[in-house]
């Protein structure tokens, strides 16, 4: 069965509407833990529009679990990942004007930058994944670029507006998995998934891990965090392959 990373970026952008102190993601971050997911993940902007250095900071200190860390190739945040030393780096694209990351990164147009910063991370040990769509070239590009895991953008099958177009999806998603493994890569997914389309997904052979956010969050509205959490983590040991 496939771990579970609960994005908790969603938390703060609800703080963020009223610019107040709560509600607060890193107590969210707990929440996660103790409903059952595998790891925390958070995206350290550059403008800082969710999750600030505060938030980066306090994680690190009380996440019990995998502390992914979704960033940009800029040099501040580098820097700060540098010091920080989270588990794992997730190198994402970053446009101000997006509400949330969309598409992957540009591994082989950015190959230059992306295998200096791939360097002085894995260089204070940190794991780095590139975010990338399902692109063979996409894909040996980021093990060529020294990346240990990829995380696979599922926007394309859940932004499916019929089966046809969720199937090509699907076969896209099935070939860069297998391209993945054959060049040592772990794979991840994420993007888009929900309580509603994560099924067959989950039953995806070739997964490790899944990071889920805004249908998390957006579920422990009703629930809480801790029942969201055991609720996905449910959906994807029964779909498990």
């Amino acid at each position: 069965m496939a771990q579970l990373g609960v994005n908790i970026d969603h938390v703060a952008t609800v703080r963020q509407a009223r610019r107040a102190d709560e509600p607060d993601p890193v107590w969210a971050a707990v929440e996660a833990e103790l409903g059952g997911a595998d790891g925390i993940t958070f995206h350290l902007r550059e403008d800082r529009r969710h999750i600030n250095d505060r938030d980066a900071r306090l994680l690190k200190e009380t996440v019990a679990t995998k502390l992914n860390m979704e960033m940009a190739v800029a040099e501040e945040v580098v820097r700060i990942a540098e010091e920080l030393r989270p588990d794992q780096c997730t190198l994402v694209p970053e446009q101000r004007e997006e509400l949330t990351t969309e598409g992957g990164l540009d591994v082989v147009r950015h190959r230059s930058r992306v295998v200096e910063v791939v360097k002085r991370l894995g260089g204070v040990g940190i794991v780095t994944s590139a975010f990338v769509e399902p692109i063979p070239e996409q894909v040996r590009a980021s093990a060529e670029g020294g990346f240990e895991a990829i995380e696979l953008w599922t926007g394309r099958y859940a932004h499916a507006h019929n089966k046809e177009q969720q199937r090509t999806a699907m076969d896209e998603l099935r070939r860069a998995i297998d391209i993945g493994h054959e060049v040592g890569l772990e794979v991840h997914g994420g993007h888009g998934l929900t309580y509603r389309n994560i099924g067959p997904i989950a039953a995806m052979p070739g997964f490790g891990e899944f990071n889920i956010g805004h249908s998390i969050v957006s579920r422990a509205v009703f629930v809480g965090m801790r029942g969201a959490v055991r609720e996905m983590k449910e959906l994807l040991a029964k779909h498990a392959p």
